[in-house]
């Protein structure tokens, strides 16, 4: 017989929270293919005759691999904690947050301001960034930046999690 959930338990199934993928628009693949092609047939004219196909084999799968590594980082906020790429910091432990959209307090934000112990997750490719202050006194890391697309659904997490 199951028990009726508690008033903690929450009332949807599945993970709650936000996930967002930090990876590169899709229309970078067509000039970092055509970069590619262009790579591998200076390698073609280096290397005439059967081998032409090594050099457009190689780079078009190398240029790919990197743009999909470069977008490999995922911003969370699941089991109590917010993740950016490989660092989490509990829920409690954050503070004050501030969405950072215009350009030049970004600047200034991942610039002057910035703290040399601060997390910082950026991506250029992702325009607002997201300030999160920690309140943990044993963590040395005064702040978080991290880029964000969806800023508003981040705070709204963060804001309904914390609650």
């Amino acid at each position: 017989m199951n028990s009726p959930p508690s008033p903690s338990d929450p009332a949807t199934s599945g993970p709650s929270g936000f996930d967002e993928r930090l990876s590169v628009p899709w229309w970078w693949y067509l000039p970092a293919v055509g970069v590619a092609v262009l790579l591998g047939a200076e390698i073609h004219m280096g290397y005439p005759g059967l081998r032409w196909w090594v050099g457009y084999a190689v780079m078009i799968p190398l240029v790919v691999a990197v743009l999909v590594w470069l977008g490999r980082v995922r911003v969370q906020v699941v089991d109590g904690e917010v993740r950016a790429g490989d660092a989490a910091i509990p829920l409690r432990s954050v503070g004050r947050v501030e969405v950072i959209r215009d350009a030049d307090a970004k600047q200034m934000a991942l610039g002057p301001d910035l703290d040399p112990a601060a997390h910082l997750v950026h991506r250029a490719w992702v325009r607002p960034v997201v300030r999160l202050e920690v309140t943990d006194p044993e963590d040395p890391t005064p702040y978080w930046v991290v880029s964000v697309r969806d800023a508003e659904s981040f705070v709204e997490t963060l804001t309904r999690s914390t609650r």
